[in-house]
């Protein structure tokens, strides 16, 4: 398949590229591709004729969202229909990526595909609307993969690292580390969630529309935390606090576990949080054959 991937140099992007199983992938650095100028994005379409675009890039810093609203906009919601648009032009489908906080949090079951989003700040809002974009401009091609709490080998760098790296780094550094215990995700391995990604594309006549694609299970970031410490066997101390989900005046979400309901109906499913976390944090381990 003739992929074009946009956002080469994330977590996610780079662990495409890593998993890639014979696909003809074409990954152009950020200098070479401005998702911003709709016009660099028909010229990309129009050179390499991809048959699948799939579009990593984000402005995913949910505090500078809501500092730089417009840029979050641009980026989350007005390349992604220009993305959309490119493609139903040239007959290609699109995957582009949305976010567990398009949710509110106002429950405690995991929210499938079809429950109605309710974001509460700037980076959930701009994703939504780029799901609304990227749907309305190319109903027949697009793909929409909601996920949550992602990190994988390539780091955020737009947040200094990924969470995992960063909590074993403080613990490393014998630091006490308070962590949120209100807030529960499903943190998901982009390892995992590459893998989903390219079985997903392979479905033949997928039909387009919003899947969720994450790690099964679920934990607060303070359980996380725990976990990752114990994993690597430090003595770290780490202390739950509960912020009521809020950063300053911005709310996040108090729960925005995902449940991939239209994955596992095709046969796809990603393993559980801690398994997955225990392949990225202990990888040689994690591949020595079980006794049994």
């Amino acid at each position: 398949m003739r992929i074009l991937l946009i956002g080469r140099t994330g977590q996610l992007g780079g662990d495409l590229l890593r998993q890639n199983p014979g696909h003809d992938i074409a990954a152009p650095e950020r200098g070479e591709l401005d998702i911003t100028s709709p016009g660099q994005i028909r010229a990309a379409v129009e050179h390499h004729r991809p048959e699948l675009v799939v579009n990593c890039a984000a402005f995913h810093n949910v505090p500078q969202c809501e500092e730089h609203p417009e840029q979050a906009f641009q980026v989350n919601c007005t390349a992604v229909r220009d993305l959309a648009v490119a493609c139903r032009e040239a007959g290609a489908r699109l995957f582009t990526f949305s976010s567990d906080y398009v949710f509110g949090g106002d429950r405690r079951t995991p929210y499938g595909e079809d429950d109605l989003p309710r974001p509460l700040q700037i980076y959930g809002i701009s994703r939504l609307a780029g799901e609304h974009a990227a749907l309305a401009a190319a109903p027949e091609h697009a793909v929409v993969i909601r996920t949550c709490g992602l990190y994988g080998r390539s780091g955020a760098r737009s947040k200094g690292g990924n969470f995992v790296d960063g909590r074993a780094a403080d613990a490393r550094a014998g630091k006490v580390i308070e962590m949120a215990m209100e807030q529960i995700v499903a943190p998901t391995s982009t390892e995992d969630l590459s893998r989903a990604v390219l079985d997903l594309a392979a479905v033949p006549g997928l039909a387009p529309g919003i899947y969720h694609l994450v790690n099964e299970g679920q934990c607060s970031w303070y359980e996380l935390t725990l976990a990752i410490v114990e994993i690597l066997g430090l003595s770290a101390r780490v202390v739950p606090v509960d912020r009521q989900g809020r950063s300053g005046n911005m709310r996040r979400p108090l729960y925005s576990v995902l449940a991939n309901h239209k994955a596992r109906r095709l046969g796809i499913t990603l393993p559980p949080w801690r398994d997955a976390l225990e392949r990225y944090l202990r990888p040689t381990r994690s591949a020595e054959p079980r006794p049994g």
